[in-house]
């Protein structure tokens, strides 16, 4: 079942004996072990009919008691284990004798967080038989700009795709931290705003003007005199600009722009599609294609392959800062 199926359930007081929520994004698993907090049980019903454990201090045997008691004055009762990953392996098999014959009157919740249990394991089949597995994945960075606009729909605010790939490249993919930001802008800006750099700026700190997103920018139209002002700007702040994170992105932007170069299919939509981007961006990187043909891309990426080296102190000579070496790279990214 997908995520909103689940959180529609569960609204609808339509409640499975046990549910596993495993996977690398905590998001989800989070906000679906919090819908059934609100759910399951009353206020008043919770004193009596709620227990939660921590994985690392769960007594399995102790769990097993609270799972098969039966609930006092309620429907039913609710046990939740936060990072239930934290829970030994030879607990989770002792665990597993409850899930051959689960109490129809409770409610498990397991929240395992960070990786994915085992589906080889008797404990996971078990739980698959009797109750609801969700698996919550990581978002691909790719996807994340469309992330940020759907996560939106849901109020009376939009974004223009350049703010939300702002937002995606301060805060990478951690669907929480971004969730956090946008639900900042949307309590200090009034609604039914398109968010856009400047409210990103003013209300987040992530300047519209030095980021990383504007010197790939700057380096995809060949924009030298506004490359090295942001070069220059993070050489004096550091955290604004890691040397591997540019050095990364600008790997993505090269590969993008050779994969333009050998697609048989150069329609806006089939490029959109294929360098994975949103259709905003394609003109951007068609141009961008054109001042940067394929033996320039490929010294390029030699050029990052080099000073990505370098950031780690292989081939780099005496104390040389981060700051003189992406000064360096972007000089001969650019040349």
């Amino acid at each position: 079942m997908d995520y909103s199926s689940l959180i529609k359930e569960i609204k609808a007081r339509k409640f499975k004996p046990v549910y596993l929520l495993h996977g690398e994004e905590p998001y989800y698993i989070d906000l679906i072990s919090k819908t059934i907090e609100e759910e399951a049980l009353e206020e008043h019903e919770r004193d009596f009919n709620q227990t939660i454990v921590y994985g690392k201090d769960a007594d399995v045997i102790s769990l097993i008691g609270e799972a098969r008691n039966f609930p006092m004055m309620s429907e039913r009762r609710l046990v939740i284990v936060r990072e239930a990953q934290d829970i030994k392996d030879k607990d989770l098999e002792t665990l597993e004798s409850y899930f051959l014959d689960v109490n129809p009157s409770t409610v498990l919740v397991l929240a395992y967080k960070y990786k994915k249990l085992d589906s080889r394991k008797k404990l996971y089949k078990e739980i698959s038989k009797n109750g609801e597995v969700f698996l919550s994945e990581k978002v691909r960075d790719y996807k994340l700009v469309d992330w940020i606009n759907n996560y939106l729909k849901t109020t009376s605010y939009s974004i223009t795709p350049k703010a939300a790939t702002l937002l995606v490249d301060f805060l990478g993919n951690d669907l929480s931290k971004i969730t956090n930001e946008l639900d900042k802008l949307t309590i200090l800006i009034q609604a039914g705003t398109m968010i856009n750099e400047v409210h990103i700026e003013e209300n987040i700190g992530i300047s519209k003007d030095f980021n990383i997103t504007e010197l790939i920018s700057a380096i995809q139209v060949g924009d030298v005199p506004k490359a090295f002002r942001i070069v220059n700007y993070f050489t004096h702040n550091p955290k604004s600009g890691p040397l591997v994170v540019v050095v990364s992105q600008a790997f993505n932007l090269f590969v993008k722009l050779m994969r333009i170069h050998f697609l048989e299919n150069r329609s806006p939509e089939a490029i959109a599609s294929d360098i994975r981007v949103h259709p905003f961006f394609v003109k951007d990187y068609i141009n961008a294609s054109k001042l940067y043909p394929p033996k320039r891309i490929a010294k390029n990426i030699s050029v990052l392959h080099e000073y990505d080296l370098k950031s780690k102190g292989v081939g780099s000579t005496g104390d040389v800062t981060d700051g003189e070496l992406m000064k360096e790279m972007v000089f001969k990214l650019l040349h």
